[in-house]
C-alpha cells in the first residue's frame, strides 16, 4: 500500500492540501427557512483528515534531516518569518486587512475540496485581476483569520482541529463559532467539506469581516467520468522556459499576463480532447506557488483551454515539508487523484524540460493499469538553455523513460495531436 492509500485508509477521504487539516458537513436549511448568516443550524463533528501533502512521511519531517539541512532549514524558515512580522506590522500601519484569495476546487458527489488564502491588503483591493506575479509573490499572510464559507448559498459548519506546522497537533487555542473556518499560520485554509451534490460546476463563497463576499468555481466530477486529464502548466500549455532560472523568473515574477505565450497548438489538443471525453476533468498541475494561481488561472481562460482545478505548491518554509521540489509536488498531488478517483484512468501531459518523464514513469509503475497514455511536449534548445546554445554533446532534455503505457512526443500540441489522438481513439471501448 502506498502512501496516499495509507493516509486514504486512516482517514476515509483523499483529498487535502497545503493548510488546515480540517474536515466540514455542509448543512441545509430547514423547510421554510431562508438561507441567511443568522440561519439556524445543527452541528455537525468535524474531524481531522490527514492528507498526502499536509503530513510529512518520516524521511522528510524535520528530524530526520542531516545536520546542515536541519541548520538550513532553520535559517531559512527563520528569516522567512521575521519578513513575514515586519510586512505584517508594516501592513497594519497601512489600515491594511484581511482578504480572501479563493482558489478553484474540486471533488466527488460525496465531497469537495475548497482552498483559499487570507491575506492583508488595501481597503479596494480584489482578487482574480490579471497582475503580474510579483505582486502575488509579495502577498502578506494573515493568520488564523476567520472565514465563512458556503456553497451554492448553503452554509458550512466547520471547526479548527489542528495546526499544519505542528505535525497535525490538536490547536491549543479552538476559540473559533463553529460557523467559521480559520486559516492557518500562513493564511492556507484547506477544508474537506462532506455534502452530495450534483455533477457540473457549483460556486463556493468566502467572506471575511470587513469584505464583500469573492467566489470561485467547484469542480464536481461525475462518477461516471471514467477518463481525466493531468497536466502540467510552465512549457507545456505555458511558455515560461523553466529549465533557465532566470528566464522562468522573469516570465513567472514580471511579464505582463496578457502577454504570456502559449505552447503552440496545445489549446487545440486539449479541446479535442475535451471533445473525445465529454466528462473527462482537467487537472492542471504546476510547481509554481499558490500565490500566482490568479495570473495562472487568467492564462488558462485566455487561451481557451478547458477550465478546471489548478494543483500549486506552497512557497512558503514550513518545519514540516520545507519547500518541496517539483517532482514531490507532483507526485503526491497525482498520488491524490488516483485516490480520489479510483475508477478514472487518466492521461498525463508534460515536458520534458524538468522531470516530467521520469515522474510519469514512476506513476505507471506505482499504478499499472491506471495510466491511458503519456504525452511530452519536447523544448527546443533555445528554451532549454540559457542563450538558446546546445553545445555539442550535452542533452538539452530529459530521455523517454520506457514504461508499459505509450508515451507519445512532439515539439508542439499540432505533433502530438497526429499521433496520440488515433491511439486513443482506437482504444476508448
Amino acid at each position: 500500500m502506498n502512501r496516499a492509500e495509507r493516509r486514504v485508509a486512516e482517514t476515509g477521504t483523499g483529498i487535502g492540501g497545503a493548510g488546515l487539516g480540517a474536515r466540514a458537513s455542509a448543512t441545509t436549511p430547514a423547510p421554510g427557512t431562508a438561507v441567511g448568516d443568522d440561519m439556524p443550524t445543527v452541528p455537525i463533528p468535524a474531524r481531522h483528515a490527514v492528507t498526502t501533502f499536509d503530513a510529512a512521511s518520516r524521511r522528510e519531517r524535520f528530524e530526520a534531516q542531516p545536520f546542515l539541512e536541519r541548520l538550513v532549514r532553520r535559517v531559512v524558515t527563520r528569516v522567512f518569518n521575521v519578513w513575514v512580522t515586519g510586512a505584517t506590522r508594516a501592513a497594519h500601519r497601512l489600515d491594511w486587512f484581511p482578504r480572501v484569495d479563493p482558489y478553484v476546487g474540486y471533488g466527488t458527489n460525496d465531497y469537495s475540496r475548497l482552498i483559499c488564502r487570507t491575506v492583508y491588503a488595501p481597503e479596494h483591493s480584489e482578487y482574480g485581476r490579471a497582475t503580474r506575479g510579483i505582486r502575488g509573490m509579495l502577498a502578506i499572510p494573515s493568520p488564523h483569520t476567520q472565514v465563512k464559507i458556503r456553497i451554492d448559498d448553503v452554509p458550512l459548519e466547520t471547526v479548527q482541529v489542528g495546526e499544519s506546522e505542528r505535525f497535525d497537533a490538536v490547536d491549543a487555542r479552538p476559540d473559533l463559532d463553529s460557523e467559521y473556518a480559520i486559516s492557518d499560520t500562513s493564511g492556507y485554509l484547506d477544508l474537506v467539506a462532506e455534502h452530495r451534490l450534483e455533477p457540473g460546476v457549483h460556486r463556493v463563497s468566502y467572506r471575511v469581516n470587513g469584505r464583500k463576499p469573492v467566489r470561485a468555481n467547484l469542480f464536481t466530477i461525475p462518477t461516471s467520468a471514467k477518463v481525466g486529464i493531468i497536466s502540467d502548466v510552465d512549457d507545456t500549455i505555458m511558455i515560461t522556459q523553466a529549465p533557465v532560472l532566470w528566464k522562468a523568473a522573469w516570465n513567472l515574477l514580471f511579464l505582463n499576463p496578457d502577454k504570456k505565450a502559449s505552447v503552440p497548438g496545445m489549446s487545440v489538443l486539449f479541446t479535442k480532447l475535451a471533445d473525445l471525453f465529454p466528462d473527462a476533468p482537467f487537472f492542471y498541475l504546476s510547481t509554481s506557488p499558490w500565490n500566482v494561481e490568479g495570473s495562472i488561472r487568467h492564462f488558462i481562460e485566455n487561451h481557451g483551454f478547458p477550465e478546471g482545478p489548478l494543483l500549486l505548491r506552497d512557497l512558503d518554509p514550513r518545519p514540516k515539508t520545507f519547500i518541496p521540489t517539483g517532482p514531490q509536488h507532483k507526485l503526491e498531488f497525482v498520488e491524490q487523484l488516483m485516490a480520489d478517483f479510483p475508477d478514472m484512468r487518466f492521461i498525463l501531459v508534460g515536458d520534458d524540460g524538468q522531470k516530467d518523464p521520469t515522474t510519469y514513469a514512476t506513476i505507471v509503475r506505482r499504478y499499472p493499469g491506471r495510466v491511458l497514455a503519456i504525452a511530452i511536449r519536447q523544448l527546443s534548445p533555445r528554451e532549454s538553455m540559457p542563450f538558446g546554445i546546445n553545445p555539442a554533446g550535452m542533452t538539452a532534455t530529459q530521455p523517454m523513460p520506457a514504461t508499459d503505457v505509450p508515451v507519445f512526443t512532439g515539439t508542439t500540441g499540432a505533433n502530438l495531436m497526429k499521433t496520440m489522438l488515433p491511439y486513443l481513439k482506437s482504444h476508448m471501448a
